[in-house]
This record gives C-alpha cells, sequence and structure tokens, in this order.
C-alpha cells in the first residue's frame, strides 16, 4: 500500500456545509440549510488573552495523553531517523483515527500561568504592537502586512474544494502577491479594505459553527484587530476542514487499516530489527503464566464463564497452551502492566495511554463493585433491590473516589462513611430497622480495608472481572454478556463498555500482527505447532 491513500474520495467534501450565494458559485457551493453539519471542535481559550489561539497550533484530541513511541528509536546521528518519524507519526496517526472514534484536533491551549505560555502570549503581542506601530508610521510600512496576508492567502487556498476553481482564481487575483509588493513600495497597500475582502470570503467558505464568530469580526475597526482575528478565525476553520478529512478518511482507513499498519510497522522492522524483543518477551512471561500452575484457582463466576476462560490445558499441566491462549494471556497481561516499566511490546506501543486508562478504569470498577457488595452483606437485599437507591448509592461512591486525589485510603474514609449514612437513611425511609452501632462500625471499617490490595472480596471481584474479560476475548461479548457473572451484576454496563473497547483493541491489534506474533510463539510454544491447525492467530 502506498504512503499516501488516495484522497480522492476525501476531496469529495460535502458541499452541504458552506453557505449559499448569490453569485455564480451559488450552485456549486454548499449550502448551510442543509441538516448535514461539520464537526464541532471544542473552542478553548486561553484565560488571559482571547486571541491566543491565534497562533495556529492545534493538537490531536485523545482519551489519554500524548503517546512516546519509545521503542521506535534510531540513534540521533542516523540519516534514517527523520524518516522513521515520519512513519511512526504516519502510523501512529492512522492507529488513532481507526480505533479512537472520537479522534480530533482541538486547540492547544497553554496553562495561563505557565512559563510557556507567558511566554508565547508575550511575543504575539509584541508582534501585534509592532505591527501596528509599521502600519502607524509616516510612510506606513507594510513588511509584516505583507507576510500576514501571503499566509492568509495560503490559508483561504487550503479551505477551497478541488471545484471550486472560480473562487481561487479571485483569490490568486486579489491578493496577487507581486502586485501586493508594488502597492506596498508606492504606499498604496489598502490593508483595511483586503481585510474586509478576506472577511469576506470566511463568511461564505465557513462553517455554520463558526458563523458567530465571524460575525464578531464584522464590527472590528481597528485594522490590526481584525488582522488577528482573522487569523484566530481561519485557524479554526483549517481545523474544522481536518476534522472533515479525518471523518471522511476513517472509513477509508478502517477497511485497509490492516493492511496499512502492518505495510508501515514492517517498514520499521527493516529499518530497526530487534523491533520485536519487548514482544518476544511479553510473550514469553504470558506462555510462562500459562504452564505454571497457579497457587490458587481463581474463583469461576459461573460454569459456561469458566469453560470460556479456563481452556483444557489447565486441566492437564503437561498439555501446552494454543498460540492463541498464550496471546488472550498477554493481553490481560497489559492490564496489570507496572506503568514504569520501559519494556512495553512494540505492536501494542501506540495503545499504551489507552491500556493504562482501561487498567485504572477496572482498579475503579473493582472497587466500586467490592464496596457495594459489602455494603449490601450488611444492609439486606431490600435496601439493594432498589434500582433508586443503587444508582444513588454507585453515583455517591464514583463521586468520592474521583474527588480524592491522595491515594485510596482517604477515598475509602470518605466513601465508608457517606455510605453508612447513605445505609441508614435508607433503610430508615423504608421503615426497615438501621443497623446497629456495632454493625455501622464493622461496616465502615471492612469498606475502609477495601483500600488495601490484599483485602479478599477486591480480590475474589479482580479474578472475576479478569475471567469475564478473557471469555469475551475468547468467546465473543455477546456470548458473554448472555451469562454475565452474578456477582458483578452491580457495574454490569460500565464493565460491558469497558469489555467492548478492550476486545475491539485487542482484536484490531490481533489482526495487524499476528503474522509476527505467529514466528514468535512458534519458538516459544515449537510442540504446539502439531494442533494449531484449527484455530491460528
Amino acid at each position: 500500500m502506498s504512503d499516501k491513500p488516495d484522497l480522492s474520495e476525501v476531496e469529495k467534501f460535502d458541499r452541504s456545509k458552506l453557505k449559499k450565494t448569490n453569485t455564480e458559485e451559488k450552485n456549486t457551493l454548499p449550502s448551510k440549510e442543509n441538516n448535514i453539519k461539520m464537526p464541532k471542535v471544542k473552542e478553548t481559550v486561553h484565560q488571559n488573552d482571547t486571541s491566543e489561539a491565534e497562533t495556529g497550533s492545534h493538537k490531536p484530541k485523545t482519551p489519554g495523553k500524548s503517546q512516546e513511541n519509545k521503542s521506535f528509536h534510531l540513534d540521533d546521528r542516523s540519516p534514517d531517523l527523520i524518516e522513521t518519524v515520519n512513519k511512526v507519526s504516519k502510523l501512529s496517526i492512522a492507529h488513532e483515527i481507526v480505533v479512537n472514534q472520537d479522534f480530533c484536533m482541538e486547540e492547544s491551549v497553554l496553562p495561563p500561568n505557565s512559563l510557556e505560555g507567558r511566554f508565547f502570549e508575550t511575543m504575539y503581542n509584541a508582534f501585534w504592537n509592532h505591527l501596528k506601530e509599521q502600519l502607524s508610521s509616516t510612510p506606513p510600512d507594510f513588511t509584516c502586512a505583507l507576510e500576514l496576508l501571503k499566509e492568509v492567502k495560503e490559508i483561504l487556498l487550503s479551505l477551497l474544494l478541488p471545484r471550486q476553481n472560480r473562487i481561487r482564481n479571485e483569490i490568486e487575483e486579489a491578493l496577487d502577491m507581486d502586485l501586493l509588493k508594488q502597492e506596498a513600495e508606492h504606499g498604496a497597500l489598502d490593508v483595511a479594505h483586503l481585510s474586509n475582502y478576506v472577511l469576506n470570503l470566511m463568511t461564505l467558505l465557513c462553517a455554520p459553527v463558526r458563523d458567530e464568530a465571524v460575525q464578531k469580526l464584522e464590527s472590528i475597526t481597528d485594522p490590526v484587530q481584525l488582522l488577528r482575528g482573522i487569523f484566530h478565525v481561519l485557524g479554526l476553520m483549517k481545523m474544522d476542514m481536518v476534522n472533515y478529512t479525518i471523518q471522511s478518511l476513517r472509513p477509508y482507513l478502517q477497511e485497509h487499516s490492516v493492511q496499512y499498519e502492518r505495510a508501515k510497522f514492517q517498514e520499521l522492522l527493516d529499518k530497526q530489527p530487534d523491533l520485536l524483543d519487548f514482544t518476544t518477551q511479553w510473550l514469553t512471561k504470558a506462555a510462562r503464566d500459562l504452564t505454571t500452575p497457579s497457587p490458587s484457582s481463581p474463583e469461576s463466576p459461573s460454569s459456561s464463564s469458566m469453560a470460556c476462560s479456563s481452556p483444557n490445558w489447565e486441566a492437564n499441566n503437561s498439555e501446552l497452551p494454543s498460540h492463541t491462549m498464550v496471546l488472550y494471556q498477554g493481553y490481560l497481561n497489559l492490564l496489570v502492566w507496572d506503568p514504569d516499566d520501559e519494556e512495553f511490546p512494540e505492536t501494542l506501543l501506540m495503545d499504551r495511554i489507552r491500556l493504562q486508562e482501561m487498567e485504572s478504569r477496572l482498579q475503579q470498577l473493582t472497587i466500586l463493585c467490592s464496596v457495594m457488595l459489602v455494603a449490601r452483606s450488611f444492609s439486606g437485599n431490600a435496601l439493594f433491590r432498589s434500582p433508586e437507591f443503587v444508582d444513588k448509592l454507585k453515583c455517591i461512591i464514583k463521586a468520592l473516589m474521583e474527588e480524592c486525589s491522595s491515594g485510596p485510603e482517604e477515598a475509602m474514609l470518605n466513601v465508608s462513611e457517606q455510605v453508612s449514612q447513605e445505609i441508614h437513611q435508607g433503610l430508615k425511609d423504608m421503615g426497615l430497622s438501621t443497623l446497629s452501632c456495632e454493625s455501622t462500625a464493622s461496616l465502615i471499617g471492612q469498606l475502609q480495608n477495601i483500600s488495601k490490595k490484599e483485602n479478599c472480596v477486591r480480590i475474589i471481584i479482580d479474578k472475576r472481572i479478569r475471567l469475564f474479560l478473557r471469555c469475551c476475548l475468547v468467546c465473543g461479548m455477546q456470548e458473554s454478556l448472555l451469562d454475565f457473572p452474578g456477582g458483578l451484576i452491580f457495574i454490569e454496563g460500565e464493565l460491558a463498555e469497558l469489555g467492548w473497547k478492550f476486545v475491539s483493541l485487542m482484536h484490531h491489534n490481533q489482526q495487524v500482527f499476528s503474522p509476527y506474533y505467529a514466528e514468535i510463539l512458534k519458538n516459544i510454544i515449537p510442540s504446539a505447532q502439531a494442533r494449531e491447525t484449527e484455530e491460528s492467530i
């Protein structure tokens, strides 16, 4: 597959996103009256300067922080470094678009009180002040103005569709830089007139979500402030076009993502032959986990779940695991990965932040479910048969856990106190006997003990959740949800959502890197090849 996918389909921009006009372009430009709209982009503004976004600096919006591809590394002196970085960047962006349906570009806003934020704010203000001084001087100096108009022209042309030749020619004529330079040399450059011309074009080309921002510019009379505002809104319009392109490109990438990602990874592997070292270590550990007897058998939530999550080799340690089961064990191990461990499998490096967020979410669900089970054991089933009470209690627990950033111990102190109060009030409202002082103290103590990883209730819930996720990988989500573990009923919706995301992500990874995994596993479990005919990773 080519490095640059065919964008001909993407370029067929839905013209319903733009305005009708009274010019001859009326029949070819999109209409804002249609219901189809450009994707809305969250606009964030620097607290100290509402024009900070004028830099045109944008960043991808993802569920986590920016990822560093630490394993994709070449020596800084290598002549192939830039090429490798470009390949990694292409691979990362394509992968993110496919696996993250919410991926889009948003403004990069620096913290208002940060050193970097103050530096850039000072520099931007200094530039615009310098422009104002140039235009106010006698005779006017148009050096900066010409550079700005040149950049405005480039942005406007980038917003046009392939078939908008009339507007393209009009822009080329109106913003002919050679002609504007001659006018500037004779002191005849009309910056205000050109700014208004650009503003009219922006009114024509902007997406509906930018109408208000463009209209606000029409009331600005100061030419410098108008240019500053134009740059700000043009940056947002350019970002809108990028996000629409991403939206249009997603179906194409989803269709060809497996081949594309595999081809790009192979190119990296050709440059860096040891790129699978950490992946080999990861799969070796997974195989060892499956072939080494566990000190204690995990409690199964149901017989069918155990059937899904416990293959035949568990009953007979002399039988080696299949390649697929080793891979699934490796996937599950990623949910208990030490965040400080840099030896992360290279084939999953682009999803490291995503997996860490899933691991954090899994721990939260484990604690939430443990708290709900302990609370029910003290208050009886009558209170917990009320969906309103259960939902209220879950919301309180989640809020208290999110508010406390100092650690699980302090969080559980707040949770235990509030849960005991809610149970007391709930029992009282239902006309049932409230808990005695001894029972209340015992409840609070057991809830606080959940903060410890060795807590027996927490251990059991954690094992059941992981058995459920294993069953989702092996049997599929639909079948696993039909026989949902009873002990996890309080987190059924949340766990199902996590399961869908995890399984979808891992199956995509399995499709992309299956040839590499198969080759590695043949060396780890050579005797398994004879019985690997019925399934392949």
